[in-house]
């Protein structure tokens, strides 16, 4: 079984996919960062009021914990499916692995969940331009005299401008193996938030006037447990990107891709448990969904970790606009346009065209979202399909049957694939309940 992932022959028939996506020449070291950039995004901010509303330290990080295997098991599934199946994609693996119709599904919800994903991303580096000028306009009036900020500092200008000059260029490339550099840089600009949080605790907690965390108690704990597990799923999610990423890797053994998705996720484990313990600790149930937000908008210091983390957050975009793009281009394309060969040109510019499009329409979305804390929840539910029902629920039940297995080893693995599923689905159907919940409240 190994030895055939790490061949990557087509072991199915190709369905077709959006060809071209990738090609094998990403190291190791750079599909490290990627994964880590792909998941180090705006659920930072939201990890210690996610600690805060599981009801401390302990049951989140038993939530992380267990999220983990979910999270490993289904970057492992996905990266045999793709070697199984020959697609550079994560909806053609599906579509190749599963059949038509559970491909098609998957399209949909995929560029559901990728679009509310940039439009989350939009609406974190708003925050920060928002917050960054406000400080910076307030330390350079001398006046004590109310005036209104100058129109160049209105967030709509900001983000827009940002948009066009720094994401619009970094969103066009083809390959994702372009996105290796900024990612390095985005991942050590999410480090250092983390530092920032953990000194913040240890030097000034005196200075924010902020009281010890209550202890809730132990019902409360567990019911509300439940109810941090979509963000959680948010912050680890990482699966998008991955058939991507492993196909263009230049080493894909299975071993490998192993490897490198158990290195990313106990970095990513590692960086949030830190994030979302001393920012809970911090402020205890009092934190704000955004982290950052929970801190004095003059702090030097916070104001640096604010401008990093924005950077970081415009290093993912790209990554999502990518995937984005491949699905639209797999939707609109028939069986039969994917085989007609296309000229560099005009991929160049239904490239562009889909970039101006995506980024034009979650811009819009973005400027009138009024809370990141409920399209986080939102999209965790999504995700759950990414990472518990499509890789180990319906691809590897589906694998099972192309593959030569002991009785034993087979139930095992349709058990897992139902667990699955089940969990996935558990997920989901909270998230949107929480969701609808919000809004009528």
């Amino acid at each position: 079984m190994e030895r055939a992932a790490g061949e990557g022959r087509p072991l199915l028939p190709a369905a077709g996919g959006s060809a071209g996506l990738s090609s094998p020449e990403l190291s190791s070291a750079g599909a490290v960062f990627i994964l880590l950039k792909s998941a180090l995004g705006a659920g930072l901010l939201s990890f210690p009021w996610a600690f805060g509303r599981a009801g401390g330290a302990v049951p989140a990080l038993l939530v992380e914990l267990g999220s983990l295997v979910f999270l490993v098991s289904g970057l492992a599934v996905l990266g045999y499916a793709a070697a199984l199946s020959a697609q550079p994609t994560y909806q053609g693996v599906v579509r190749a692995v599963c059949g038509a119709a559970v491909g098609k599904l998957c399209e949909v919800c995929f560029l559901l969940n990728l679009f509310m994903i940039s439009v989350a991303l939009l609406r974190v580096v708003g925050d920060q331009l928002e917050k960054l000028c406000d400080s910076l306009y307030l330390n350079g009036t001398l006046s004590g005299a109310p005036q209104l900020p100058p129109w160049y500092v209105d967030q709509r200008f900001t983000l827009s401008a940002l948009c066009v000059l720094v994401i619009f260029p970094l969103s066009v490339p083809r390959e994702i193996g372009f996105q290796k550099y900024s990612s390095i840089l985005g991942t050590l600009a999410a480090c250092y938030l983390t530092l920032v949080i953990i000194l913040k605790y240890y030097l000034q907690a005196e200075s924010l006037s902020l009281n010890e965390p209550p202890q809730p108690s132990r019902s409360s704990s567990w019911t509300s447990i439940f109810s941090v597990i979509p963000t959680i799923c948010f912050g680890f999610q990482c699966h998008e990107a991955c058939v991507a990423i492993y196909s263009s890797m230049r080493n894909q053994s299975f071993s490998h891709w192993i490897a490198v998705s158990v290195l990313s996720m106990l970095i990513c484990l590692l960086i949030y448990s830190l994030t979302g313990l001393y920012g809970y600790l911090t402020f205890g149930e009092a934190v704000a969904s955004d982290v950052l937000m929970s801190y004095p908008g003059n702090d030097p210091v916070v104001i640096i970790a604010r401008l990093l983390f924005g950077v970081s957050i415009v290093t993912i975009y790209p990554i999502v606009v990518l995937l984005g793009r491949s699905v639209v281009k797999d939707l609109w394309a028939t069986p039969k346009r994917r085989a007609v060969a296309v000229s560099e040109a005009h991929e160049r510019c239904s490239r562009v065209a889909l970039t101006v499009t995506w980024m034009a329409a979650t811009l819009g979305i973005a400027l009138f979202v009024p809370d990141i804390g409920k399209v986080i929840e939102l999209i965790g539910g999504i995700s759950a399909f990414f990472i518990f029902i499509f890789p180990a629920g319906l691809c590897l039940v589906c694998m099972t049957g192309t593959c030569s297995l002991g009785p034993r080893k087979r139930a095992a693995l349709i058990a897992w694939g139902v667990l699955s599923v089940l969990g996935g689905a558990f997920v989901c159907g909270q998230s949107a309940a929480l969701a609808v919940l919000g809004l009528l409240r």
